[in-house]
């Protein structure tokens, strides 16, 4: 505010008005007024402050009289201001409707309002148009149409208002198709950006999946599709049940008492329910745990509950409410054909005939035969057949699942074609919690860990769609998963395999005994219950291999191979991890580790299908050896590089195409002179950076470490990372990263930027502390990061016979693997590998480590003094 300046009187009043009302509202909102009649209220006092506004405006304007500008114009509250659904701090939306003939005296009006509108303190939209302009523009963009849906009118010319009411629902009319499908993409579009799915970490109450906006969905394609947008009255038209219309109502007065706490706390308009906002709320709202599930996630699940309602209640609406294409219209009838008596199966869709309507309606065993027939023929199931079982069985949930009804489960399961979107029905149903014991539980569990992005049971439909997913994979993937005779096995491991999650004792164990109660159930045979069993409570034993171990170990592999046991639960095992990792959130199952975990496939393959692998590794090293061998025969220095071929590492042998050893070998002949030798190559099977360092062991103390913060201050993300001491001193460090900054191959300038930044933290004597990106959300807010388990470090000295192996579990922060080598290189630890494995924004490092002298860790008052330095370091990081 300019020095000197002054509000209005009636600017003020209006702004003490606003202020006061407020006040007594939060007041109404703590004592535990309902959502939905505080947003009344809200609106009630926008509108006495607004029209206090008007009022003043036309006082000084209108020189006429009181009713002369008035009734020339109509002003309109739209939007959620019009729908009388506002929040405290909401927008205060306004049109300006005027005829024609009035434009030219209008304008000092509109400025007028909307300088004092802005001054009272409302976040305002104000427009002026005709109602031709507004009527033209509404059919053109379905954000302008779906506001105008809202329209309720303030003050003015009634009649003004009528006459465009009147032909807004005449335009409407004419355009029903398309209008239904811009609104449905326009959602889609905001979906998208805010959240796809209900089961997010941190969802907008507002604009998130089966948030507010999907009511609002609602009732836009309710007034375009019939005229009407009020739920109960497209319930009373028969367009909508009595039980969708009370799941909506519910769950619109929790979300709007949600989102009126998040603006009265905020002093703004504030719509995400972060991390911090769930664990205030759960406090506030009274919510308690137990010994496996806290409070906020309690709260999250209420949440999810009601979200998941309105997802299924809009998404059925609107399917319903959609006109079939003409063509559709016209040849459906004749393309379709009768099966089984009870469905007619047509060119997109399966419907069931008015016979087979009175038996799916109410009856789990015909809707399962329903879904049989929608996968064997790879249709969907008709709106109006599959709104008519919603309706028939929420009115009872009290069945019993039949062994008819557990056949027909087994036999959907056995096909991918519509598997995921099936399982989701029948989850919608609530049968599929009746089918798999323990499934009930989850429903809406979120773990308070941000290992997963989703809530339990929505990772575990998820990871049944993601591995269905891999029938197109042309790769080893799809092979494998093509491959599985019985698939069905496989989608019910992964269906159950995170249902042990919630409670105190290990999730994998829960998990299995889970496991044994759903084989029992189904009926299942006792090999496949065996296979089941294993699958479920070894659902992370491949990744843990591959990620947290070094697998050029043999003797790890053949382990392997012996638990497994067979090739056919083996693929089994392949599939559901990398399924798994894909439902953890988007991203999570890149390149680098399909390639990770289809080389220790096809590792543990050939130990199953009966060859001598071990025998036929060695030979295959050994050839490898001989080549490069042949390759330096005639150097003059051939006796060096013997020394040096002879310890090269197995890892390098095996990942290392010959022509690049023999290549970097003459390079690292003269790091005496150089002192360090580097190379980048970028891997585009994988959108992975490989950057190796050659120096001399005694060049610099730290080497490991400060090459990790010359890669990180880069924004590097360092997948792996491998150490090598070679014959006479030299060491070869290999980091494998990943560069967010470009999408695919990094440009020549970058790669030599990031060389050159190694090599000057290895010879730079007066090298400071590197500094690290900060790292923000896609809201442009720092991310909130809330820790339910503590930083943790292990110590195993079982699997390896050379080192110890450190696994570090904390959250995941730019900097962080700098921090810990440091601080092992500060406690005078070797590292030589090290895996870096990082799920949203947790990682799990493992490094194998030995002493100085080379030598594995087992004096345990030296390893708690390492446990020590590093939960010291990473905390103070």
């Amino acid at each position: 505010m300019t020095p000197g300046f002054r509000f209005r009187p009636s600017v003020l009043a209006a702004r003490e008005r606003l202020a006061t009302g407020r006040e007594k509202l939060h007041r109404q909102h703590l004592s535990g007024a309902p959502g939905i009649q505080l947003c009344a209220h809200v609106t009630d006092l926008l509108d006495a402050v607004v029209l206090d506004i008007y009022e003043s405006v036309l006082a000084d304007l209108d020189e006429d009289g009181p009713r002369g500008l008035n009734d020339a114009v109509v002003l309109v509250a739209f939007g959620g201001y019009g729908r009388r659904d506002a929040s405290p701090f909401s927008d205060v939306d306004l049109m300006l409707l005027h005829t024609p003939a009035t434009t030219n005296r209008i304008s000092a009006l509109s400025r007028r309002l909307v300088v004092d509108l802005s001054d009272v303190g409302f976040d305002l939209g104000f427009n002026v148009r005709t109602i031709a302009q507004a009527c033209q523009l509404s059919m053109k963009d379905p954000v302008v149409f779906t506001s105008l849906v809202e329209s309720r009118f303030l003050a003015g010319n009634s009649n003004l208002f009528d006459k465009f009411q009147s032909r807004f629902r005449w335009k409407t009319k004419r355009r029903i198709g398309s209008l239904i499908h811009s609104i449905e993409e326009s959602r889609r579009s905001e979906r998208r950006k805010y959240g796809e799915t209900v089961y997010q970490l941190e969802p907008n109450v507002k604009r998130s999946r089966g948030g507010l906006r999907d009511i609002q969905l609602l009732r836009w394609i309710g007034f375009a599709r019939y005229g009407e947008r009020e739920p109960e009255v497209l319930q009373l038209i028969g367009m909508l049940s009595k039980n969708d219309q009370n799941r909506l109502r519910s769950a619109m007065g929790f979300l709007l008492r949600l989102r009126n706490e998040l603006h009265f706390h905020a002093g703004h308009s504030y719509d995400v329910l972060d991390k911090g906002e769930q664990l205030r709320l759960s406090k506030l709202f009274g919510y308690e745990g137990d010994e496996g599930v806290l409070p906020v996630e309690r709260f999250m699940q209420d949440y999810f509950r009601y979200t998941v309602d309105v997802r299924d209640v809009v998404t059925n609406f609107v399917a319903a409410a959609r006109l079939p294409k003409r063509m559709a219209r016209w040849f459906g009838p004749l393309l379709s054909h009768r099966v089984e008596g009870d469905f007619r199966v047509g060119p997109n869709q399966i419907a069931a005939t008015q016979r087979g309507l009175k038996k799916v309606c109410g009856d789990p065993s015909q809707v399962l035969r329903l879904m049989d027939l929608a996968n064997l023929y790879d249709k969907w199931i008709d709106a109006p057949t599959w709104n008519a079982i919603r309706d028939s069985m929420a009115s009872s949930r009290d069945f019993e699942i039949s062994d008819d009804s557990r056949r027909r489960f087994l036999s959907v399961l056995s096909q991918p074609a519509r598997l995921g979107d099936l399982l989701r029905r029948l989850h919608e149903l609530r049968v599929l919690e009746k089918l798999i014991p323990g499934l009930a539980r989850t429903r809406g569990l979120l773990q308070f860990n941000e290992y997963h992005r989703y809530t339990v049971d929505e990772h575990c439909l998820r990871s049944v769609e993601r591995a269905t997913e891999f029938l197109n994979n042309q790769g080893p993937l799809g092979q494998a998963y093509r491959s599985l005779k019985r698939k069905r096995t496989l989608h019910l491991a992964l269906l159950l395999h995170d249902l042990g999650k919630g409670y105190v004792e290990d999730h994998s164990e829960v998990g299995r005994r889970i496991a044994v109660a759903v084989s029992k159930h189904l009926k299942l045979h006792d090999r496949e219950a065996e296979k089941l069993e294993f699958l479920v409570r070894h659902h992370l034993m491949m990744s843990h291999l591959a990620f947290r171990r070094d697998t050029s170990d043999e003797s790890l592999v053949v382990q392997f191979a012996v638990d497994v046991g067979t090739p056919d639960l083996l693929k089994m095992l392949y599939v559901l991890t990398c399924a798994d990792l894909a439902a953890v959130g988007p991203g999570v199952l890149n390149n680098w580790k399909v390639e990770v975990l289809t080389e220790l496939y096809h590792r543990t393959m050939n130990h199953l299908a009966g060859e001598t692998p071990s025998f036929t590794d060695h030979y295959i090293l050994q050839r490898r050896r001989d080549k490069l061998r042949n390759i330096f025969a005639q150097h003059k220095n051939v006796d060096w590089f013997h020394r040096q071929i002879d310890v090269l590492p197995t890892a390098y042998l095996h990942e290392t195409r010959s022509a690049t050893i023999s290549e970097q070998l003459e390079r690292l002949r003269d790091i005496e002179q150089k002192e360090v030798a580097i190379w980048a190559e970028y891997v585009p099977e994988t959108n992975v950076t490989q950057y190796t360092v050659g120096t001399l062991e005694h060049l610099t103390p730290g080497i490991f470490y400060k090459l990790t913060g010359a890669l990180t201050s880069q924004g590097l993300k360092i997948l792996s990372a491998q150490i090598h001491t070679l014959a006479e001193g030299l060491v070869l460090d290999r980091f494998f990263v990943f560069d967010p900054d470009y999408k695919g191959q990094p440009p020549e300038e970058r790669l030599l930027d990031v060389q050159q930044k190694l090599e000057h933290s290895l010879l730079d004597p007066h090298l400071k502390s590197p500094s690290f990106r900060s790292t923000w959300n896609e809201s442009g807010s720092s991310i909130t990061k809330v820790a339910r388990f503590p930083t943790r470090v292990r110590v195993d000295n079982s699997t390896s016979e050379q080192f110890t192996i450190l696994d570090v579990f904390t959250h995941d922060r730019m900097g962080l693997l700098y921090v810990i080598t440091r601080a092992l290189f500060e406690v005078q630890v070797s590292v030589s590998i090290a895996k870096i494995g990082t799920y949203v924004d947790q990682v799990v490092d493992v490094f194998y480590v030995t002493d100085r002298a080379g030598q594995k860790i087992t004096d345990e008052r030296r390893i708690e003094e390492i446990k020590i330095k590093l939960l010291d370091a990473i905390d103070d990081g």
